[in-house]
């Protein structure tokens, strides 16, 4: 059964979050052989606040 955490800086809309939820899926029925009824996704937004790169943190840009 996959099992996908995706964690994002910001928000996704409701109809971003549709549209990778079944790329994915598709994806891993494809290449991987998993029925899409296994394939649980799990979006994590996070404040941009709490993402830093290079030292700065994301909400300073």
């Amino acid at each position: 059964m996959p099992y996908v955490n995706i964690r994002i800086a910001g928000s996704l809309s409701r109809e971003q979050k549709q549209k990778i939820a079944e790329e994915i899926t598709g994806t891993l029925e494809r290449v991987a052989g998993k029925p899409a009824s296994y394939t649980y996704i799990a979006f994590d937004e996070l404040p941009e606040e709490n993402w830093a790169i290079a030292g700065k943190l994301l909400d300073e840009n």
